[in-house]
């Protein structure tokens, strides 16, 4: 599905759309079906005056303390993985190679499971996919369901036979060891 991207600012004291187009994508090769875009971010101290730079071109694609990232992604089914010919080792280089930053807190001992520093709002948009968290407890996520996340060990699992879209906004956060 393709995506439009419309970035409104002000421009003397004027509201006007600065910029648009096809939204970012991302879609993986060793992963069918798997588009984990990174649609926009914000620095740290983001001011209303935007500067026509695009945060995310960074070498990370997490933000840091206080900074922001939109993504949207499209999770494939989880048998995928499991289809004859899937090659686990181009998988991880694929994502090391397209998700920076993300990729060294997946879990090599517990596929899918990770954490973030960060505050996550992770809404459904389309289809069902089940959030992990520790000691095995799930929760089905079906479309238009909202999670909030802070800084917790999770894995999303799509255990449906459709894809299943994601919005999450992720706000750089300090990790506390409460």
């Amino acid at each position: 599905m393709t995506r439009k991207l419309y970035v409104v600012a002000n421009r003397n004291n004027k509201s006007s759309f600065v910029e648009e187009g096809e939204a970012p994508s991302n879609a993986f090769t060793a992963v069918p079906g798997f588009d984990p875009a990174v649609i926009w971010g914000t620095s740290a101290n983001p001011s209303t005056n935007w500067d026509g730079k695009k945060v995310f071109d960074k070498p990370t694609v997490m933000s840091e303390v206080g900074g922001t990232r939109l993504w949207v992604v499209t999770f494939p089914p989880d048998s995928v993985m499991a289809a004859p010919g899937f090659d686990p080792q181009a998988a991880g280089a694929e994502y090391g190679k397209r998700l920076p930053g993300l990729a060294e807190r997946f879990e090599l001992e517990n596929p899918g499971m990770h954490t973030t520093d960060t505050v996550d709002y992770d809404i459904v948009i389309e289809g069902e996919i089940t959030l992990e968290v520790d000691g095995g407890q799930t929760r089905l996520l079906k479309q238009g369901d909202i999670a909030v996340q802070y800084g917790a060990r999770h894995a999303w699992r799509n255990q449906s036979s459709e894809p299943a879209t994601l919005i999450f906004v992720l706000v750089g956060a300090t990790r506390s060891n409460a």
